[in-house]
C-alpha cells in the first residue's frame, strides 16, 4: 500500500524547495525520462527502507505568489482527505502569520498526523526562534533548511515513524488490478456502474487498508480482475471539482496500486493539461495504459477520418510513449465497454510477457548490426548480447556492450521500437538498460 505525504503551507515558505530536497535522493537512481519533468509536484522518497509518495500541493498553482486564502484552505482540505501524513511548512524568518493560523486551525480539527516543518532555519542561531510555532497547537516544530539540506534527515525519520504501519492486502497476486482514472466528468463512475450493472453479487469488496475499500474483485464476462478504488470514485461526489490538481492527487493512490490504468478522456473536450498530468503519473509509475475516449455517442461525425485524427492527436500529446491501445467508447450506451476490460487484460498479459533469450538475440542482433549505435570519437560501439531481466513490474531488457556510457536516448528508443515491432508489448512501458559486458 502506497503511503502519501502532502506538503501544505502558505506561498513562499519554501514548499517546492523542500519537495525537491526530500525527493532528490531518488532522482540519482531513477533517470528522469524526457518529458516527465513537468510534474514537479509529485515524487517518491525512499528512506530507511520505507517508500512513500510526496505531493507538493502548491506545485499545481501557477502564480503561487498571489494565491488566496480560500485556495490554500482548499489545498489543505484535499491534503487532509488524501494524505496519510501532512507536512505543514512555516517560515522561521517570518514567524507566524494570520494565514498560518488559519491553516493550523483546519489541521487541528482534522484527525490527521501533522508535522510542523520550520523551514529556512539556514543556520543554528535561528533554531530557538522556531519555538513560537509550538503555539500552533500541532506539536514540536522540526527545524530544517530545505536550501542546504540541514536536519532533513531528522525530518525524514519523523515522517517514516509517523506513517501508518504497512498492512498487506490479501490479494490474489495472479489477477490484474485495473484502475479507472481521468479528470472529473470524464465518465469514470458511469463506466464503473456499467461494469457493475445491476448484478451487485458479482462484486466482492475486499476489506482494504484505507478508508474505502480500495480493491473490488470482479468476476464478469469470464474475466477475473480487481478494480482499484471504486468506492472512492462512486462515493466522493462533486467535491472541489473546480480544482485542476484535485483529480491528480485523487488518482495517485489508484495508479500506484494498479497494474493497468484505464485513462478516460472526454471526446467532447479533447486532451487537456490535466489529462497530461494524470498520464505522466502513469508513466512515472511505469504502469500499463489503455486510453478510452468516452462519450463517443455524443460525437456527430464518427467516420474513420475523425477517429484517425483523434488517435493521432492523443499519440502526439503523449509522445514519446505511443504504443498503447486507444478505444472509442460510451459508458452510457455501454458501447464497447467489454472491450475495455479485454484490452486491459491484454495489456496486463503483455506486462508479463517473457521473450526467450535465444529468440531475442536471433532477431535483434542482425538489426543492430545493420543500424549500429553511432561511433563515438572514432570508437565503435558493439552490442554483443541481449537478455530480458527476470519478471519484474515492467518488461526490462539488458543490452551488453563495450562502451555503455556512449549509447544515448535516441538509440535506446530505436532499440525499444524494434522490440515493440517484433513482440507485442502494446500498452506497457519497457525499460532498456545498457551494461558493460
Amino acid at each position: 500500500m502506497g503511503n502519501l505525504v502532502a506538503i501544505v503551507g502558505r506561498p513562499n515558505v519554501g514548499k517546492s524547495t523542500l519537495f525537491n530536497r526530500l525527493t532528490q535522493t531518488r532522482q540519482a537512481i531513477v533517470n528522469e525520462e524526457a518529458g516527465t519533468t513537468r510534474d514537479r509536484q509529485y515524487g517518491k522518497v525512499d528512506w530507511r527502507g520505507r517508500e512513500f509518495s510526496l505531493v507538493d500541493t502548491g506545485g499545481w498553482v501557477l502564480n503561487s505568489d498571489d494565491v488566496f486564502e480560500e485556495e490554500i484552505n482548499k489545498q489543505v482540505k484535499i491534503a487532509i482527505e488524501e494524505a496519510d501524513v501532512i507536512l505543514f511548512t512555516v517560515d522561521v524568518m517570518n514567524g507566524i502569520t494570520d494565514l498560518d493560523l488559519d491553516v493550523a486551525k483546519i489541521l487541528r480539527r482534522s484527525k490527521k498526523p501533522v508535522i510542523v516543518v520550520a523551514n529556512k532555519a539556514d543556520n543554528y542561531e535561528l533554531h530557538p526562534a522556531a519555538s513560537e510555532f509550538y503555539s500552533l497547537g500541532l506539536g514540536e516544530p522540526y527545524c530544517v533548511s530545505a536550501i542546504n539540506g540541514s536536519y532533513t534527515g531528522d525530518l525524514l525519520d519523523k515522517i517514516v515513524e509517523t506513517l501508518p504501519e504497512d498492512q498487506e492486502d490479501e490479494l490474489d497476486e495472479e489477477l490484474p488490478r485495473i484502475a479507472i482514472i481521468g479528470r472529473p466528468n470524464a465518465g469514470k463512475s458511469s463506466l464503473i456502474n456499467a461494469f457493475i450493472g445491476e448484478d451487485r453479487h458479482i462484486v466482492t469488496d475486499i476489506a482494504g487498508t484505507t478508508r474505502d475499500s480500495i480493491y473490488t474483485k470482479y468476476n464478469k464476462f469470464g474475466l477475473n480482475f480487481y478494480l482499484v478504488d471504486t468506492a472512492g470514485i462512486r462515493k466522493k461526489g462533486k467535491i472541489n471539482e473546480d480544482l485542476e490538481y484535485y483529480s491528480v492527487i485523487r488518482s495517485i493512490r489508484a495508479i500506484e496500486n494498479s497494474d493497468v490504468c484505464v485513462l478516460m478522456v472526454d471526446a467532447t473536450r479533447g486532451i487537456e493539461s490535466q489529462d497530461l498530468n494524470i498520464f505522466s503519473l502513469v508513466q512515472k509509475n511505469n504502469k500499463g495504459l489503455v486510453v478510452c475516449v468516452n462519450k463517443w455517442d455524443l460525437v456527430e461525425d464518427k467516420n474513420q477520418k475523425v477517429i484517425d485524427s483523434y488517435t493521432n492527436a492523443i499519440r502526439e500529446r503523449f509522445a514519446p510513449f505511443t504504443d498503447f491501445p486507444i478505444l472509442f467508447i460510451s459508458a452510457l450506451t455501454k458501447q464497447r465497454i467489454l472491450k475495455v476490460l479485454e484490452t486491459a487484460e491484454m495489456v496486463y498479459n503483455n506486462r508479463k510477457r517473457r521473450v526467450p533469450t535465444a529468440k531475442l538475440n536471433e532477431i535483434m542482433l542482425p538489426i543492430i548490426e545493420n543500424y549500429p549505435p553511432p561511433a563515438w570519437k572514432g570508437k565503435y560501439i558493439k552490442i554483443k548480447y541481449i537478455t530480458q531481466l527476470p519478471a519484474g513490474q515492467v518488461p526490462s531488457f539488458v543490452f551488453f556492450c563495450n562502451l555503455p556510457q556512449w549509447i544515448k536516448d535516441p538509440y535506446k528508443r530505436f532499440l525499444e521500437n524494434k522490440i515493440r515491432d517484433n513482440w507485442d508489448f502494446n500498452g506497457t512501458p519497457i525499460n532498456i538498460f545498457i551494461r558493460e559486458k
